[in-house]
């Protein structure tokens, strides 16, 4: 068993690594993945990979998205403190727990499988998050209309177009960070964003590969 210090020293070395390589842009970025380390958010029995660039698996055959693809989407989001943001995949709880710390705010994180929110509340409750990430069973597709409008939304797999309903609850200079494409896997990343006037401008950052979001505005089950 790797102990708690080589686990972090691994850790840190990577958030090293893509920072050197660009990937990971800004010091809030930085910040937060050596803050907030992805060993907390897997079982047991894949710590010890948890510094490997790739993704890793979690419950209900989903997986944890790979460091440096984590790390785009956060710079691509820009996020700011004090910002008020939905998460649509809450998988581990890893991505939510970043952005709390970064956004210094409450997140809310949208969730469908039910194995998973339990797994993510975990997760969270163990790395001193609980209160600062609140996780929602649900169809993701729909976003949260409660807490509506959000400055950011990202988006944790891969959809067959924009959810009409995530584009309602932006707000005006807001951001979506999603991925986009086909249903197996392969798709490209967006960034959504909508004008003071309402407009909405998409631009696209590359391929990506994601599993499939699920829901009434995503793919059927």
């Amino acid at each position: 068993m790797v102990s708690e210090k080589e686990l972090r020293e691994r850790w840190e070395k990577l958030v090293e690594t893509l920072a050197e390589e660009g990937v990971v842009k800004s010091s809030s970025v930085r910040n937060a993945l050596l803050k907030v380390p992805r060993y907390l958010f897997i079982e047991e029995r894949y710590r010890s990979y948890a510094h490997v660039d790739e993704p890793l698996p979690i419950p209900a055959g989903q997986t944890v998205s790979a460091p440096h693809m984590v790390a785009i989407m956060l710079e691509l989001a820009a996020l700011e403190p004090g910002m008020n943001i939905l998460e649509v995949g809450t998988g581990s709880g890893w991505d939510a727990a970043l952005i709390a710390e970064i956004v210094e705010n409450r997140v809310y994180t949208v969730e469908r499988i039910p194995e998973l929110v339990e797994f993510a509340r975990a997760n969270l409750k163990k790395a001193g998050y609980a209160g600062k990430v609140i996780v929602i069973p649900g169809d993701g597709t729909k976003g949260f209309p409660p807490r509506a409008p959000y400055h950011r939304i990202i988006v944790t797999a891969g959809a067959p177009r924009v959810p009409e309903p995530l584009i309602e609850q932006l707000t005006p200079g807001g951001r979506i960070v999603i991925p986009v494409g086909s249903y197996h896997m392969w798709q490209e990343l967006y960034l959504v964003t909508k004008t003071k006037k309402g407009e909405i401008r998409e631009r696209r950052w590359g391929s990506v590969a994601f599993v499939p979001l699920i829901g009434e505005y995503g793919w059927s089950g």
